[in-house]
């Protein structure tokens, strides 16, 4: 869990921003967007697999030119 402690004299949008910084580096948005719906076993293989193909088509295109 991210946390910032204020220190003595530091603005809260200082704060603010080494807290949003310290969220982005522990890649807790991520986490919380992968866990915020259920997918089937089947579909994350499917959608896994996809990605794949999308990779192998964008890696021969380039190897094309």
């Amino acid at each position: 869990m991210a946390e910032v402690v204020v220190q003595e004299g530091e603005s809260l949008e200082s704060a603010l921003r080494r807290f949003k910084r310290k969220v982005q580096q522990e890649d807790i948005i991520k986490e919380i967007k992968r866990h915020s719906f259920y997918l089937k076993p089947g579909e994350k293989r499917r959608t896994k697999e996809a990605l794949a193909r999308k990779r192998n088509r964008k890696k021969k295109s380039k190897e094309i030119e």
